[in-house]
Parts: C-alpha cells; structure tokens; sequence
C-alpha cells in the first residue's frame, strides 16, 4: 500500500490491552516506521479493563482506569478510529472496511479483536435485565440497574462473577452466585482455599446457589426476567441476572477473509497468522492450541509481536505459568501454576483457622510448580517467580512454606535468587 517514500502503513483492529500494549512496546522500539491507525468499537480511548471490578463496586471511576486518552493518540500522531467496527478485510487489495463505510489500507495489520462474552444457550437468555459483564457499557448498564432493581444472580463462581457479585453487594443489591459445580474458583483454587473465600463473601452478604444448573430464565410481559429455574427443581426469584460464565474468542473477522482459525486465530511463535502481513495478539489468539483469557499472556504476545514488526526479529513468543489474583477489597486470593492432581507431586500446607490463613505449595521433585494462597498472599509474587524460573528449592524445603523472608539460601545459591515480583 505505500508508495514510494512514504511510511508502511499499520492498522489495529480493536483497542484494548493487549492490543494498546502491542501499540507502546512498538513506539518505544521505533516511533516513526509507521503511518498508524487503530480501528476501536468503544467511543473511548484505551482503559484497564480488569479494573472494571472496583468501577462497579464504587471504589473507582471511568476516569481513573482511563490509560491512554484522545490526547495520548493525537502526540504520538495515531489516526484513532473511534466507536468504529471493522466488518471486512480484504487481503488482497490490503484494506480495512469499517461499518461507516471506510476503507483503510494497511501494510501490516494486527488483529486484537479479543473475546465476547458466553451466555448460556437457554430459554430467556436474552431477556431484559440479563446482562454480561465485560466492558464499561456493561458496568454502566449494572450500576444503571442497581438503583431501582434488588434482586439479582450472577451465574458463574470464577473471578469474573465473584468480582461482580461483590460489586453489586456493594450497590446494595441482594445477590446470588449461581455456580454449576461444588466450589467457587474451582479452576483457581483448590477446595480448602474455595471452602475460604466462600465464607469470606458470605460475611460480606452474598449468598450462594451451588451445583446448580440453570435451566431456563423467566421473564413478565415486559421482556423482563422474574426468575431463574433449575434442572433440580429449584428455582430463584430474580429481577436482574448476569451471565459470568466464561468468554468466547472473537474470530469472526478473521474466519470472513479466509485467515486459518479453530478455537482461535491460528498464530505462529511471532504472533503472525496464516497471511504474514497479518499479526494477532490477546484472547482472540490460539498458540500452540491454547487459547489466552488473561491480560499476562496478552502482554508477553505484545512484547513479541512489536518486536516483529519493528523489524528487529529476535524475539518469540513462549507460553508460561500463570498466576491469577482476585480483585476484591479485604479479600486476598492468589494461584499459580499446577496446584491439583499433579503427577508424581507432593504437597507443604500450612493452616491457620483463626486467622483464616491457608497456603498449598505443590513440589515435584526439588522444584515449586504450584501454589495457592489465601488470606496470606504476599509471598505470591516469590513463588510465581519460584515457579516461572525452576529454582532448585532444595536448599530451603523445610522453609519455603514460610515465605521469602523466613528463608536462609546457603551462600553458594545467593547469585540464583529469584527477586520477589
């Protein structure tokens, strides 16, 4: 597309993290390569999207999550698209068409479209009051409600629906966890650590429905939902729901021109898909048959890509453990690699009940490759660094339960110290 003498022209398709974060690693390796454009559905400039959690609870703003304004495009002399949709590529004549009717063209283009939300396919799903919660039209739409509905059920026990759940309590609403399975968290932490923080958000006045299944979601003559039923046989009076039940790739885009997609885009280990001037990044991607919900990895696929694409070519992209953390005031959760059911493993646990302090360490042979914490967690970011580097651990075995500062390495392992995250 570009002419003689002028720049290549590079375009993002979606503006979220991973996306954004792809956009700064570049103009931090090379501000003037390239003529750059960013297509963004949201009539916004780029904000934390995990930071939605203290927005709906009231402990932040829209403001204060915001990371890069209109301002921050403009300086770095970003043509932004805003509140426009990519609905075509055409990857022939290299072009972009929006849902105004733009065509743009491109040389490179990313792909960041990341992931839409997962409603359960049962009768009433698209009731009114039925809501997903994932971008800053969501929280909106909840705070907008919680001031003149009561009752509401967050279908799904994991970080997301937790973090909604403790969000609308704290809008006064009267809320259910509607979980399908045993325990809360039950992909983040094991049954003790669940047991936990279960009774923690029941002292903070949510209730839980577990190892229920919904069947079907009623609603009245205004299209508004009444009640949820299950395949039990019990059922819960409800006038809002929220469906926090996981999230799909978005590959709709790429599957249209023809890119090579499955669960995911398809992407090499430089995050580049089928057609090589067509990169992707975040939780629209799938590497090496994993597909990426969390913003660490999209981070690390940045790096990678922006690499890339600034021509500098030494850089790959290497799936790792992962960690997760949840985002509730007064409530501290950590995990981090494999922690359950782990071949040849062995477990150090330590336990306290009054203070409700519990921590599962999980070794195989001299190496840390799992933990979870709750209560107690700021050794999690050790650990994580334990688990990400192989560290022998031997050295410390009878002292690692007890976190970084309880530890006496001999002074022959000192040059191999992990610093804490």
């Amino acid at each position: 597309m570009n002419t003689e003498g002028s720049k290549p022209k590079l375009v993002f398709v979606g503006n979220g993290m991973a996306g954004t974060r792809t956009l700064e690693e570049l103009l931090t390796l090379t501000s003037e390569k390239y003529d750059i454009s960013v297509i963004g559905e949201e009539h916004i400039g780029n904000y934390n999207r995990i930071m939605l959690s203290p927005v709906l609870a009231g402990e932040k703003t829209i403001e204060n999550i915001i990371l890069n304004d209109d301002d921050w495009y403009r300086l770095n002399n970003i043509t932004f698209y805003k509140g426009e949709q990519a609905v075509a590529i055409n990857r022939v004549k290299r072009l972009v068409t929006t849902s105004s009717g733009k065509h743009i063209p491109y040389d490179r283009l990313v792909l960041a479209t990341g992931s839409t939300p997962f409603r359960i396919p049962v009768p009433g799903c698209d009731l009114e009051n039925v809501l997903t919660f994932r971008d800053i039209k969501d929280v909106n739409r909840m705070l907008e409600l919680s001031r003149h509905k009561q009752h509401t059920a967050v279908i799904g026990g994991g970080l997301l629906g937790l973090e909604a759940a403790n969000g609308l309590r704290k809008q006064g609403m009267d809320v259910t966890v509607v979980h399908a399975y045993d325990s809360i968290l039950n992909r983040q932490l094991d049954k003790t650590a669940s047991r936990l923080l279960q009774h923690s958000l029941e002292e903070k006045g949510i209730r839980f429905l577990m190892n229920a299944a919904t069947e079907s979601i009623a609603g009245n003559d205004r299209n508004e939902v009444t009640r949820l039923d299950f395949k039990d046989g019990r059922h819960l009076d409800v006038d809002m729901v929220v469906m926090a039940t996981g999230v799909t790739p978005n590959i709709q885009l790429a599957k249209s021109c023809g890119l090579q997609t499955d669960r995911g885009i398809l992407v090499n280990d430089v995050m580049q898909t089928f057609d090589p001037a067509i990169y992707a990044v975040g939780e629209c991607v799938q590497h090496r048959g994993q597909l990426f919900g969390l913003v660490a990895p999209g981070y690390d696929q940045a790096r990678v890509c922006a690499n890339h694409l600034a021509e500098m070519g030494i850089a790959r992209y290497i799936q790792k453990a992962l960690a997760t953390q949840l985002k509730i005031t007064g409530i501290h959760a950590f995990s981090a690699g494999q922690f359950d059911n782990v071949a040849d493993s062995e477990e150090i646990t330590f336990f306290d009940g009054q203070l409700g302090h519990y921590k599962k360490l999980v070794l195989v042979g001299n190496h840390l490759v799992g933990a979870v914490l709750y209560g107690d967690t700021q050794d999690g970011g050790w650990f994580f660094e334990l688990i990400q580097q192989q560290t022998d651990i031997s050295p410390i075995r009878d002292q690692l339960i007890f976190g970084k500062d309880f530890c006496q390495w001999p002074e022959q392992a000192s040059n191999h110290l992990p610093e804490a995250a």
